[in-house]
Order: structure tokens, then sequence, then C-alpha cells
């Protein structure tokens, strides 16, 4: 028997349970999904490293010069042209990709912040051979005349593409480091990764834990890793004197750029959200549902100074938020002010007092210093070791 509702009206009339299984089917399709494309990107990252570990031993050796990385690039392009991505640049990238991650400074930096089994080698070996359905046929590929150091699995956790801009824009060991593990963390391209490290993502790399309410660090333990407490919004173009309006306008005609300062695993939801409560209505100037903490987040706006009386009202939404929309499975709700400026003396008395997973942030940029930078940075490797 044909069901008379349309297709979209059948879905709209699902139990829970018949949705719950759906959603495991499309868990299925994306794990693999992943999964292929982390095998792909193994391999690409191989290849690149035993690449530039072969050219490289030459270059050093000067038993190569440039014209002969000029001639290695001309004779792949001429001899295999199915081979794409070999110019005479890629390949000293693919020198630098390897120089620069053997080194003993790369490595000793992430032993101090991390631990030995992210430089521990990648198991691989390059193979020569056919293969057929059921059957593999292969030959171990060593370079006769190179000593290759083997691949850190830290490597592991971005692209090529992502690996070869850290390294040229990036120069201390640990700002690659943190670029390599915040890539990894919100999944960042490469278009994604070059806002980040123009905004200077490492100067900024932790929200203060000063900026969060007991409840906040209590309900979620990575907010820090998860929230910034300043955000980079050049390209909103703010006039110096502007209206809460005009400010959230501007952000939602720039959006995307917003939830990549904010984070990837954000969603937006809707503006000027309408609250109903007893007879009146309230409106929360921007709400958020977060991914990673199966929360909603609601934004306010606030053109001045932070003021402790705005964090009254942000609770009072967040009450209303896990009373009447919040879902069964999703876990409470987060708030956050967003101001140009906040006294980090009021901020923390604020916050030591509020009862709800709330924290201020602003929308400027701040520097850090070094020292408060390195604890920062150390801090954010131990929340990353314990993501799961």
């Amino acid at each position: 028997m044909i069901s008379k509702f349309p297709i979209k009206q059948r879905l709209d009339i699902l139990s829970d349970k018949i949705e719950q299984q759906f959603g495991e089917i499309i868990d299925i399709i994306l794990s693999h999904k992943i999964r292929a494309s982390l095998a792909v990107n193994n391999e690409l990252l191989l290849t690149a490293w035993h690449i530039g570990g072969f050219v490289s031993a030459k270059l050093k050796s000067q038993e190569w010069g440039s014209k002969v990385v000029a001639q290695l690039s001309e004779y792949i392009r001429t001899k295999r042209p199915d081979l794409k991505g070999y110019s005479r640049r890629n390949i000293y990238n693919m020198v630098m990709f390897y120089d620069e991650y053997s080194s003993v400074e790369f490595n000793d930096t992430v032993l101090r912040f991390l631990n030995s089994e992210f430089v521990q080698p990648k198991t691989a070996q390059m193979v020569k051979g056919e293969f057929s359905l059921g059957q593999e046929k292969s030959l171990t590929v060593q370079p006769k005349t190179a000593q290759i150091v083997p691949l850190p699995k830290i490597l592991e956790l971005t692209t090529l593409t992502n690996h070869i801009e850290i390294l040229c824009r990036c120069k201390a060991p640990e700002e690659r480091m943190f670029y390599i593990l915040y890539a990894n963390k919100e999944h960042l391209v490469k278009r994604e990764l070059q806002r980040c490290i123009s905004n200077q993502t490492f100067s900024t790399l932790l929200g203060n834990k000063r900026s969060m309410s007991k409840r906040m660090l209590e309900t979620y333990p990575n907010a820090p890793v998860m929230f910034k407490d300043t955000l980079f919004v050049d390209f909103l173009n703010l006039p110096k004197k502007h209206s809460e309006s005009n400010l959230r306008n501007r952000l939602l005609e720039h959006m995307k750029q917003f939830i990549l300062e904010l984070g990837k695993d954000f969603i937006f939801m809707d503006q000027e959200y309408r609250l109903e409560v007893g007879a009146s209505t309230y409106k929360a100037d921007l709400l958020f549902f977060h991914r990673g903490l199966q929360a909603l987040v609601a934004v306010e706006l606030k053109k001045n100074k932070f003021d402790p009386r705005d964090l009254g009202q942000l609770e009072f939404y967040l009450e209303a938020l896990d009373r009447d929309v919040k879902r069964s499975n999703e876990n409470p709700s987060v708030g956050i002010i967003l101001c140009p400026e906040a006294d980090r003396v009021v901020v923390e008395y604020a916050m030591s007092r509020s009862m709800s997973p709330t924290m201020i942030a602003e929308y400027k940029r701040l520097l850090i210093p070094q020292d408060r930078m390195q604890a920062q940075l150390n801090e954010f490797c131990n929340l990353f070791l314990n993501k799961d």
C-alpha cells in the first residue's frame, strides 16, 4: 500500500526509535568515509616524506644541485604525465616538509608538550608490485642512497597542504605544533587555516578560565579549549561607535567567518530567538548549537564594557532554553556575553557566583605574554590529549 503522505511529511512523523536507527546508519557511512580519507591522506604524507628525505639527502651531500631538482620535475612530467603535483616548487616543499619535521628541535617540542606516542614512527613501507582481487604481490622498495627518518605520527593529524601552509608561515616549533593540533581539532581546510594563522589564533589559543563560571568548568571541563575569550572580528569593518543591532547585523552578514572564529562545531540556528516566559516575550541575540557539547549556545551582544547586570539577563535566557527548548538528550545550555571590553577583576567576581554555564568574551585582539602563552600551550596540549 502506498502512503498518501509525501516523503518529506512521512519523515517528519518518524518515531524516535526509527530516527535513531537511521542516524546510526549515517554514522556508519561517515565513519567509513573518514577512514578512507585518512588512509589516502596518510599515503600522500608518506609519499611527500620519502621524496623529501631522498632529495634532501642528495642536496645535502651536494650530489645534486638545484638544476637537478628542476630536471627531476621535468622528467616526471615527461615520463609520467599522469603523475601530478611534482613541480620544482612542490618538490622543494617536500624537502622542507621532511627537513623541518624530522629536526630534533621539532620532535623535542612535541615530546615536551605531548608524549612519545606522537613522535613514534609511522609503520609503513614503500611497495611496488601488481595487485589483483584476492591476491597481492609486493616488493619492498628502499632508497639505496638515503637513510630516511620515519614519519612522526603527529603529522598524520592534518593534510599535506595544511602542513606546507604551517611550515611556510610559522617559524617556532611550538607554533607549528599548535596549528597541527588545532587544524585537527577544528577540521580546518587550507583557507580556514590561513585565516587562523593570519588572526594569530596561537596568541589567543585558550579561553581564560577566569572568564568562565564554575558551573561552566564543572559541566564542560574542556571548555577552555572549545571557547576562546577573545574573538578577532576584523572582517566586520565595524565603526568605532556602533549599536548592538549593527553588530548583530554585521555578524549575520559574515556568519561563516564568525563561526570559523568561534569554532567549527558551532551551528547557527537563529537571530533574536523568541523565548516565551509567562505573558512576556524575550529575544536572545544569537542562538547556536554546539555539536561537540550537544548543547544550545546563546550569545548576547553588548556594545559597551561588561556589566555584571548583563549576566542576570543571560542566565534567565539559559533557564528558559533549558526548560522549554532543550531536548532530553541534550546537555545544559551555554551562555556567552560578547562585549568590546571587560574588566578581568569584575569578570572574576561575576563568574564566581554564576550558577549557569556562562562566560565572557571580548571581540578585540589581545596579545598575551610569551610565558603565559607557553603555559596555555601546555594546557591546550593536555586538553587535546584528554579530549576523548
